[in-house]
């Protein structure tokens, strides 16, 4: 009999990511809405009642049960998520806390496996599996490249791991016994198979049946995206499940039978011992299938199911490349189908739908699985607003910052960064209607960090009020020779915006092109490199991660292989290193703190970026991106003084190389991060003596900003926010600047020109400051 509905279990908020089902009338589920549950009936043909655990305060992503030690308890439900802990909770209890809490992994617990001698094997993000017994760690299993996905134990001495660096790991207590290598892709999960050995599946959309000595016994194929979970019947049948929508029975290594789910993913599947299948999906649903008629639904509930998966929408992509050769009339639904999982592409007016042949016990027939439509810029011209388009992208501007969108866009459709310009203006036109933050609270666009307001109005604190006047640019009374009351500096402007994983994938595709060519394999990154590079994605995945993840800090010896890549890659293929280098900046400042590194560290931006080239227009795209990834890191290397590292020794010959540009020759988002320098600069100007001579070029490049400026306000606002806080400063310390009445002179001029009334605000305090 084919496998058919039988239950629909329905009490999660989200995702499920994780199912188990040790017996036909228990079934365990985990949830992205943070919590377990636990599926209980009387008796098969009864109905499943839930009892919810709070397994965590994040996503909840694995789930197994583990077996009493006597025969009064129930047993326990464990599960593990994004809290990297794992509860144990008593499922003959009552109570809201786990009668255990396994402390260890650092990251993402993702994958959870039993036996019935009361082991618990567990896998994580953070590279490791655990064996506990007793709820305790007995061994940390340390070997694997990137994180463990799947664990399965094979007997009480030995276990497998899977992981995303392609590989499974046999394990004996806790040494490594054997590698099995193969798959393409992440190797997401495994299962054990009777007489044979194991099975694996992977994103790469393969199951492959493996012995426990290392040899492949045979592939299945037929998944079209990611297979997620595998699970073994009592028969000795496989089941898989994907992000195509399908659970899938596979039998003599063949696909018996397709089931398709109204879901976009399905993440997880477990088999009971009664032969029964359950599933876990994107809808939030527990499902279960029987191949025994009298367990299945009643048919009103079948048919609901059935009108729910024909309802979908298919991405082509899910079935192949559409010809209008594979594209049948209705007549076509007359004939049987060949083989289970079949499809079948019949057009009904002017829609595509999608059939596959679905058994039942006399003959195969076709089911509707769903209507088949473009992906976006598939080939068919995309509607928006009633207008037609060749492609349309959703932009998610979050918090409200359109450069952080325009750079996430970026990222995430491979774009080059001197594009950015062109998103943000595009993200502020096309939201001028929908009001971002309060309307008291200007948000840079370029940061999305709050710009200086006043403390109070100017026209409440006259300019001849002494008493009452506050410097814009720290909070404290303006200079009258009289003590001030001084507040917090303000910080520098950081540029810490990043995809680290996007950054790394962009470094190794450009590698592994100059590695294949024969002129360039010279250029490629060397094992002993990569491994220093590979260092530093790690770090800067920590880093940036909410909240930060401890880390193995970064050192100068991670700088220089930087520095030396940028030094021999092509200028056009340089841009991913750059942005590592930008984040380097901002999150690694001991690795370039003695004397002379930082100095160094910079200087090799600038030459990669050909600072000191000709800047004979129009640059290339390639200069253009190197040039602003250049400046931000320079930007980023702005840390106030502290005990452990100063930037200052660089500062005074990095600014010196800026003056030496055309300023104009920049493009607006480089003169907005030039600007952002002398402001960080003058930041770090209030907190400390500054040589005499820094003083002189910060002021220089300041007043280059400010003369040369003549297209947008940002680079003036901020740079006269720079001279603020530099007058400030000197005048705190007793040394004018002996050019006060040019900058007077300078400051009204912008002012009489602007139309925007902040910088016209912060221009007259300037000159207020400038008396």
């Amino acid at each position: 009999m084919p496998y058919r509905l039988s239950a629909t279990l329905a009490a999660h908020s989200a995702d499920v990511r994780a199912v188990a089902s040790p017996s036909p009338n228990l079934v365990l589920s985990a949830s992205r809405d943070t919590t377990a549950i636990a599926w209980t009936r009387a008796a098969p043909d009864s109905s499943f009642q839930a009892t919810k655990f709070p397994a965590g305060s994040r996503y909840v992503n694995a789930v197994a049960y583990l077996p009493s030690s006597t025969t009064t308890d129930q047993g326990y439900l464990v599960a593990g998520g994004q809290d990297a802990i794992i509860t144990v909770f008593s499922l003959g209890a009552t109570r809201e806390d786990p009668d255990f809490t396994l402390v260890g992994h650092t990251d993402n617990v993702c994958t959870l496996n039993t036996s019935n001698d009361g082991l618990i094997l567990s896998g994580s993000w953070d590279k490791t599996a655990r064996v506990w017994k007793d709820f305790q760690c007995l061994y940390t299993l340390e070997g694997h490249g990137q994180a463990v996905w799947a664990v399965l134990v094979v007997d009480s001495g030995q276990y497998l791991t899977a992981s995303a660096d392609k590989t499974i790991k046999l394990w004996h207590e806790h040494k490594q016994v054997r590698t099995y290598t193969g798959h393409t892709d992440a190797v997401r999960g495994l299962a054990l198979v009777r007489d044979i050995g194991f099975a694996s599946c992977a994103n790469d959309s393969e199951i492959r049946i493996w012995t426990t000595e290392g040899d492949l016994v045979y592939m299945l194929s037929g998944h079209t995206s990611f297979i997620y979970s595998l699970s073994v019947l009592p028969t000795g049948e496989i089941v898989s499940a994907g992000e195509d929508r399908t659970v899938r029975i596979w039998r003599d290594g063949e696909c018996a039978q397709t089931i398709v789910h109204p879901a976009i993913s399905v993440w997880t599947v477990s088999t009971m011992p009664n032969g029964d299948i359950v599933s876990g999906t994107s809808d939030g649903i527990v499902r279960v299938f029987s191949n025994s008629e009298e367990r299945w639904a009643s048919e009103v509930d079948l048919k609901s199911y059935e009108d729910q998966v024909s309802s979908q929408a298919i991405n082509k992509e899910q079935v192949g490349d559409l010809k209008q050769s594979d594209i049948k009339g209705v007549d076509a639904l007359q004939h049987p189908g060949q083989k289970d999982g079949q499809v079948l592409l019949v057009r009904e007016g002017q829609s595509v739908d999608a059939y596959q042949v679905n058994w039942d016990s006399t003959s195969r027939t076709w089911a509707k699985a769903g209507q088949v439509v473009d992906a976006v810029g598939s080939g068919r011209k995309q509607l928006y607003e009633g207008k037609e388009y060749d492609y349309v992208f959703d932009v998610d501007i979050q918090e409200g910052n359109p450069f952080e969108a325009a750079q996430r866009f970026l990222h995430v459709h491979e774009l080059p960064l001197t594009y950015i310009d062109q998103v943000v203006n595009f993200i502020e036109k096309n939201t001028a209607g929908v009001s971002i933050g309060t309307s008291n609270q200007f948000v840079d666009p370029y940061t999305g960090n709050s710009r200086y307001q006043s403390t109070g109005n100017s026209s409440d604190h006259p300019a001849g009020n002494a008493s009452t006047y506050v410097d814009p640019f720290t909070g404290a009374s303006r200079y009258s020779g009289a003590p001030s009351q001084a507040q917090p500096p303000p910080a520098p402007i950081p540029f810490k915006q990043a995809n680290v994983p996007a950054m790394r994938n962009k470094t190794y595709q450009i590698n592994d092109a100059l590695s294949m060519e024969i002129s360039t394999s010279a250029l490629a990154i060397s094992s002993q490199e990569m491994y220093s590079v590979d260092q530093s994605f790690d770090y800067l995945t920590c880093a940036t991660s909410t909240p930060p993840r401890a880390a193995s800090p970064l050192n100068n010896s991670n700088v220089d292989t930087i520095m030396q890549i940028l030094e021999r890659w092509p200028a056009s293929q340089r841009f991913p290193v750059m942005d590592l280098a930008r984040l380097m900046s901002a999150f690694a400042p001991l690795a370039y703190c003695e004397p002379g590194q930082g100095l160094g560290f910079f200087n090799a931006l600038l030459d990669a970026a050909e600072w000191s080239e000709r800047w004979t227009p129009p640059l290339s795209k390639s200069r253009e991106t190197n040039i602003l990834l250049a400046l931000r890191g320079i930007g980023n290397g702005f840390q106030v003084p502290n005990s452990h590292a100063s930037p200052l020794d660089w500062v005074q010959p990095i600014l010196e190389r800026l003056l030496e540009a055309p300023y104009m020759s920049l493009t607006k988002p480089q003169r907005i991060v030039m600007a952002t320098i002398v402001f960080n600069c003058s930041c770090v100007s209030l907190t400390g003596d500054i040589d005499p001579e820094l003083r002189g070029v910060h002021l220089r490049l300041i007043t280059k900003i400010l003369s040369e400026e003549t297209g947008d306000f940002e680079p003036i606002y901020r740079a006269l926010a720079a001279l603020g806080n530099f007058l400030h400063a000197s005048k705190t310390k007793g040394t004018p600047p002996e050019q006060a009445q040019e900058l007077r002179a300078l400051v009204l001029s912008l002012v009489s020109k602007s139309t925007e009334e902040r910088v016209k605000t912060i221009g007259q305090e300037l000159v207020h400051l400038l008396q």
